[in-house]
């Protein structure tokens, strides 16, 4: 005989995340509080990475939420991934696969024509990207996404900036909905200790400013508009530092160095690499800049905000209603432009009420109970569908 729950009981869900890996990034970050909050809820929760190691995947081992490696062997293979990937979801019975970002979705997908009865929710977060700055495997996968969308069964949307690309895109509107990713304000919070050891160990004094970029070293994160507005910057303000937290393709890393050389930067700016303290990473910049070109919503953003960090950001994705009055918005690709606003941010005094009032817009809209809740209730509804 079944067992039986009363009514308003929630049904306990089998969830499988899958993500490309664990390592450091945005969508890694939100997958991993995810996974926390949903196994801390009740769920039973498996994370499957299609390659092993990463930083998150040694925090959620702690937290105790199981991981499996797909173990995928290149980048093209697609049959044999599919096959252990199936094999996953049938060994622990999962109701529901929740994937993130290209490669997750597109074998989300695939998984489907092995195990027909599963059920598939999509998830996109970024915005407009300039595809012709990547190669032609991301061209192709980025062109048959929207097609093979028809497979999901909902989509998560992590901006509504996203959602207005998305559609225009050709995915599907009525599977669509936005829920706005999540900050961990526990971890994310004020620490004048950090910022005195990481800018120890960069060499600042307290008395230079230091502005940051964080994020991968790629094309759409527009390092070169950061450099340009470094160089500008150095001008007005000679003792001024700048930092790039983040890691990359050697070529290009390469290449954003001989541009800083070139611009007579290159003493003032510093390379540090993937870190995984970023709290104190955070506290330790005077501004934070944000130079993409295309995003959905950055967590990075939210994230200094809630270290009482000031950002000065592109008018992209929902960057400026993270900000909302707290920071600057400037057009992409505008090296004076920014340099005026990271400029302004620097001149206002770093006072305890502005710090505070950072944080409380992120603690206000961005909390991890939403995030956390409002995925639960989409999950529950496709496999309540199925049902």
């Amino acid at each position: 005989m079944p067992e039986l729950t009363s009514p308003s009981e929630p049904r306990r869900m089998r969830i499988l995340l899958l993500i490309r890996s664990l390592a450091i990034g945005g969508a890694e970050g939100q997958l991993g509080l995810l996974a926390r909050g949903l196994w801390h809820a009740g769920h039973s929760v498996v994370v499957a990475v299609l390659y092993p190691g990463g930083p998150f995947e040694a925090e959620l081992r702690q937290a105790g939420v199981p991981i499996v490696s797909l173990e995928k062997r290149g980048r093209y293979e697609l049959a044999g991934i599919t096959a252990r990937l199936a094999r996953v979801v049938r060994r622990e019975r999962i109701d529901v696969i929740y994937t993130a970002l290209t490669a997750a979705n597109l074998l989300g997908a695939a998984v489907r024509l092995l195990v027909p009865r599963i059920r598939v929710v999509w998830t996109l977060r970024a915005g407009h990207m300039d595809l012709q700055r990547y190669d032609r495997w991301m061209r192709l996968t980025s062109a048959v996404e929207p097609w093979l969308s028809r497979f999901s069964d909902r989509i998560i949307v992590n901006s509504k900036a996203g959602l207005t690309h998305a559609v225009a895109s050709g995915f599907p509107r009525d599977k669509m909905t936005v829920v706005v990713n999540g900050v961990d304000t526990g971890r994310f919070r004020p620490d004048p200790e950090g910022r005195d050891l990481v800018r120890s160990e960069w060499k600042v004094s307290p008395h230079e400013p230091l502005v940051g970029l964080v994020g991968r070293i790629d094309p759409m994160k527009d390092h070169r508009t950061f450099l340009a507005a470094a160089a500008l910057l150095k001008e007005r303000t000679p003792n001024i530092r700048f930092v790039c937290v983040g890691d990359g393709p050697e070529p290009y890393v390469r290449e954003l160095r001989d541009l800083a050389k070139s611009l007579g930067i290159e003493a003032r700016v510093l390379w540090a690499g993937p870190r995984s303290d970023m709290t104190a990473v955070y506290n330790a910049l005077d501004a934070l800049a944000l130079c993409s070109t295309g995003e959905g919503l950055p967590n990075v953003v939210a994230e200094a905000m809630a270290c009482g960090i000031p950002c000065a950001v592109t008018d992209v994705g929902d960057a400026a209603w993270v900000v909302g009055e707290t920071g600057i918005v400037v057009p992409p690709s505008a090296p004076a432009a920014l340099a005026d606003g990271i400029a302004a941010l620097l001149e206002r005094p770093r006072t305890p009420a502005w710090r505070e009032e950072l944080r409380r817009r992120v603690v206000e809209n961005l909390g991890v109970e939403r995030l956390i809740e409002e995925t639960a209730a989409i999950l529950r509804q496709v496999v309540s569908e199925r049902s």
